[in-house]
């Protein structure tokens, strides 16, 4: 007989570390409250792992674009090259042109360590090159060298894309961490109008049920007083009958759409099964009087907003640019400073070598194109225009949506205050209406319309609810800030990237 509690223990325990990771338990049900549910959503939901997904490609793609700043190791050539054909040969004494055959096979490598100069837009090299000629109708090869060469490439007057990347790319990183953040409160508004949908739905189903078994105690009540004392009314046992059919259709209909909307709640959480889970009503709800200008001023500081607006127009900026540049003279200075030698072995083409250099600009000047250029930078300069204007609109309109999100977000705890302060009433006048009937002081008319009016009241109280963290959330997505805790919202990026890899 000792050792049955210790087992019963075990087992509590046990069903409660099973269920942990979603919420609390008692007995055989998992209960759920609207911050567990959020926490969920954040961590299994579908949604939740596209946000991740979408976080790591922009990782990669500021990867990519870092590394475009460090050097690069590159190894290019070309392999059996084999080439059998009738070539033109010129005589170097006489410039007569003559065709004879050629029959050879040609071998190159290039081993290059490559560094981009972002603020001039030119790229420099350190270079190693091996070429290997053999040409069988003479019975011969060739190898030639340059063992070390340093070369550079400099376009003059010209659009510079790195140095572009360089302003955009740190901010295009940027704006996806907020993306992902402003996504998981996206995920929060979602979670907080499904639990609301499925907390009514399992309100109305237990509403139903108390009212199933009050007219079954009701009529089994009358039925007696009917039957032996008389007082009641063949009429309002009928009623009485009516009112208690009707509640167990209510009963049937109700509970099938909280199976509905409890599934739909769970399947986007991400859990495995619903059956088990009752939603946890949320017991009151802060105190909170929230200040347009903090919303404001965390919403510039923290969101996308004033990032997304910048890269607009550093975009049209940037094309302008480029317009610009590809207007008139494009020139591009190239120099190569190294060594060489050929010889007919390998070892040969890396002895006394022979200095070498090579320096040059070539140019490409437009003499006449239509204007067409002209018109591409016009066309440019117009769109600039289009994007400022573009700007300051989309702020005066982001201000004003604050400002009349946090006007309705703030009325909204007076609407809770209310309705929670009706359901009351309503609750009370029930309880005194349902008494008054059982004293035969009341009809069953006036009961129902006691009964639709605590209803209707409890309804409309878990509506505000719903209302009041849908806008709380909304405001948290707007501004990336904890108004409860007094927070920016934050995420630890380098574990979600780690975790993904």
């Amino acid at each position: 007989m000792k050792k049955k509690p210790i087992h019963l223990i075990w087992l509590v325990l046990t069903g409660l570390w099973g269920i942990s990771g979603i919420g609390y338990a008692q007995a055989d049900k998992t209960f759920l409250s609207l911050e567990r549910a959020i926490l969920v959503a954040k961590e299994r939901s579908p949604w939740a792992q596209m946000a991740r997904f979408t976080l790591m490609r922009q990782y990669w793609n500021h990867r990519s674009y870092k590394a475009e700043l460090l050097p690069s190791l590159n190894l290019s050539g070309n392999a059996l090259n084999y080439n059998r054909s009738i070539v033109d040969v010129r005589d170097a004494g006489t410039g007569q042109i003559s065709y004879v055959s050629n029959n050879s096979l040609a071998n190159t490598v290039l081993l290059s360590i490559d560094q981009n100069i972002p603020f001039l837009g030119g790229t420099l090299s350190l270079e190693s090159y091996l070429s290997h000629l053999e040409q069988f109708d003479y019975d011969k090869t060739t190898f030639n060298t340059n063992p070390l060469a340093l070369s550079y490439r400099q376009p003059l007057r010209t659009y510079n894309s790195l140095k572009w990347d360089m302003k955009t790319a740190p901010l295009v990183y940027e704006q996806a961490k907020r993306a992902y953040l402003e996504s998981m409160q996206t995920i929060a508004i979602q979670t907080t109008s499904l639990f609301f949908s499925a907390l009514s739905a399992q309100s109305n189903y237990e509403k139903s049920l108390a009212t199933y078994n009050d007219r079954k105690d009701l009529f089994n009540n009358a039925q007696n007083r009917f039957e032996l004392l008389g007082t009641v009314m063949r009429s309002e046992i009928l009623q009485l009958e009516l009112s208690l059919l009707n509640a167990e259709m209510s009963v049937n209909t109700s509970k099938l759409n909280m199976e509905t909307q409890l599934f739909n709640l769970c399947l986007y959480l991400g859990m495995t099964s619903h059956t088990r889970v009752e939603l946890v009503q949320p017991s009151e709800v802060p105190q909170l009087s929230i200040s347009a200008d903090l919303v404001l001023d965390k919403a510039l500081t923290n969101s996308t907003h004033a990032l997304k607006q910048n890269l607009k127009l550093q975009q049209s900026q940037r094309a302008l640019a480029q317009a610009k540049s590809a207007k008139g003279l494009q020139a591009t200075l190239s120099a190569h400073l190294g060594f060489s030698q050929t010889g007919d072995r390998i070892g040969e083409a890396y002895q006394n070598l022979r200095e070498r250099e090579v320096v040059g600009i070539s140019f490409r000047l437009p003499i006449y194109d239509w204007e067409m250029s002209k018109g591409k930078v016009k066309m440019a300069q117009a769109d600039l225009a289009v994007t400022q204007t573009e700007i300051e609109q989309a702020d005066l309109e982001f201000r004003q949506d604050i400002t009349t999100k946090v006007v309705r977000f703030n009325n909204q705890l007076r609407q809770c205050e209310i309705s929670a302060r009706a359901k009351s009433i309503a609750e009370e006048r029930y309880k005194i209406s349902k008494n008054r009937f059982e004293n035969g002081m009341l009809t069953v008319t006036e009961l129902n319309t006691a009964q639709n009016e605590y209803d209707a009241a409890l309804s409309q109280y878990i509506n505000q609810l719903q209302v009041f963290w849908s806008a709380y959330y909304e405001l948290q997505k707007i501004a990336l800030y904890d108004f409860i805790h007094k927070i920016d919202l934050s995420a630890d990026f380098n574990k979600i990237v780690d975790n993904l890899k």
